[in-house]
């Protein structure tokens, strides 16, 4: 049977999961509460052996359920959503991870408000700490400060002239609404990265389509905060990104160092090899991890995706 095709305006919201039943559960029943309709929920699931595919049903909107067979990572799955959702005739597609979810009933509908009246081609909530939502999930940088509170954050804002919107900094796979014809100029996540890096890599490309976008500072998206992977060196004033899991480093380093090498990312590449040096052989004193980072960054960089 012919699908119909959704009506305008549509939000279609993508979701991409993996063994993670019970919090895939806790995030879509998050979902179907908003006050802003969702037309279609597509999951993306890299596990069918252990599948979601009755968590999906249960939920209370319309659905489908794509099994991959293939682990296509974060990258795949939502490159996958996100064309389907763009298949289905979607007008929005907003994008979430199966451990998070938004923070109220509301945030959906902030963020179309937000998008409709400040014209963006992409907006994402504040990722606040599931644990503790007066803490950001990630540390945002402004200009050399770090602010790890939404309060800080907010006010840091508010000495300009805008006080909802912080322009051209987004988390995009935590709660980012995109317009479909935003991804007709910027496209979807490269699914070689697999995992860890994807994200920058759509926000790189959104910086450079000169599309205006950003993060609202008056919806969020709850998330596990993030931060174990950076580890201090010369006293905390700086950090370097040292995963402690095998698998994680691999894809962090590889996909960093075909990230740095792309327009738009070559000035911070620069950097790249002082600070990891002064971190592996000063601060970790391990010249043989320092020396497996610099074959993983030559690998990326040379677009060797092979998995590990």
């Amino acid at each position: 049977m012919k699908p119909a095709q959704l009506p305008a305006g549509s939000v279609v919201a993508v979701v991409v999961t993996r063994h993670r039943n019970e919090l895939l559960a806790e995030s879509l029943a998050a979902l179907s509460k908003q006050t802003h309709p969702i037309a279609h929920l597509i999951v993306v699931d890299n596990g069918p052996d252990q599948p979601a595919e009755a968590v999906v049903d249960s939920c209370d909107l319309p659905s489908t359920w794509i099994p991959s067979w293939t682990n296509l990572g974060g990258a795949g799955g939502f490159a996958l959503g996100m064309l389907h959702a763009l298949a289905m005739g979607a007008d929005w597609i907003w994008l979430g991870d199966d451990d998070g979810l938004p923070a109220d009933e509301s945030t959906l509908a902030t963020l179309v408000d937000l998008a409709e009246r400040r014209r963006l081609a992409a907006v994402s909530p504040t990722v606040a700490d599931k644990a503790r939502p007066d803490r950001l999930a990630f540390p945002v940088r402004r200009g050399l400060t770090w602010h790890r509170f939404r309060a800080e954050l907010a006010a840091d804002v508010k000495h300009g002239a805008d006080d909802e919107l912080l322009p051209g900094i987004a988390a995009l796979m935590n709660g980012a609404l995109f317009r479909a014809s935003t991804l007709a100029v910027v496209g979807v996540p490269d699914l070689r990265l697999f995992v860890r890096g994807d994200e920058v890599e759509v926000h790189r490309r959104l910086v450079r389509s000169g599309l205006p976008f950003g993060t609202s500072l008056r919806a969020a998206y709850l998330h596990p905060a993030g931060g174990d992977d950076d580890k201090p060196m010369l006293g905390g004033r700086l950090h370097a990104r040292d995963p402690d899991d095998p698998v994680k480093r691999y894809y962090t380093y590889r996909n960093r160092g075909f990230l740095v090498s792309q327009p738009g990312m070559r000035k911070v590449g620069a950097l790249e090899v002082p600070r990891f040096a002064w971190y592996f052989l000063v601060t970790k004193r391990n010249p043989r991890e320092f020396m497996q980072w610099a074959q993983l960054v030559r690998q990326g960089r040379a677009e060797r995706f092979r998995r590990p």
